[in-house]
């Protein structure tokens, strides 16, 4: 992942091979039905690398990240920590194990648009290079920079 003038397909490419074999994270969708209910059930899994959740043939940018967990009966002190909680619960009885990470409205990022230099997601083309938007408050870092820091966590 060091060659100049990659493109971002060329480095996610790269960052799916170095990452075969690492543990991966279950992508949800809300699920609403008259007979089993609100739920949030497993889609799919990809790696989790920050602003970014890759599959072996898409890349996502991620949104509500939470654990399935059983809210059980206590107080809370605030309305946000009691929907939280029942957000938990909706991905339990879905069918992800207690404990288990589950990522939620996450959108698709289209990587040929950032390859003809556009944007989508969190990556755009800047300057030729791509880029990666890697939180609200921080700014643009390359892409390549990025994949090879978050990979060696992911991996370490």
């Amino acid at each position: 992942m060091q060659e100049i003038g990659r493109t971002a397909s060329q480095l996610l490419a790269d960052a799916r091979e170095a990452l075969a074999g690492a543990p991966k994270e279950g992508l949800g969708e809300e699920r609403d039905s008259r007979w089993r209910g609100q739920r949030i059930v497993r889609v799919g899994e990809a790696w989790h690398l920050g602003v970014l959740l890759l599959t072996e043939t898409h890349a996502f940018a991620t949104s509500e990240v939470l654990r399935a967990a059983d809210p059980g009966r206590r107080g809370y002190t605030a309305e946000s920590a009691r929907e939280r909680a029942a957000r938990r619960a909706l991905a339990l009885r879905g069918g992800f194990s207690e404990g288990e990470v589950a990522h939620i409205g996450w959108t698709v990022i289209d990587v040929e648009a950032v390859d003809a230099g556009g944007e989508s997601g969190p990556l755009k083309l800047i300057d030729g290079v791509p880029s990666v938007h890697w939180s609200t408050a921080g700014g643009w870092m390359p892409l390549e920079a990025y994949l090879r820091e978050r990979v060696e966590l992911l991996r370490g």
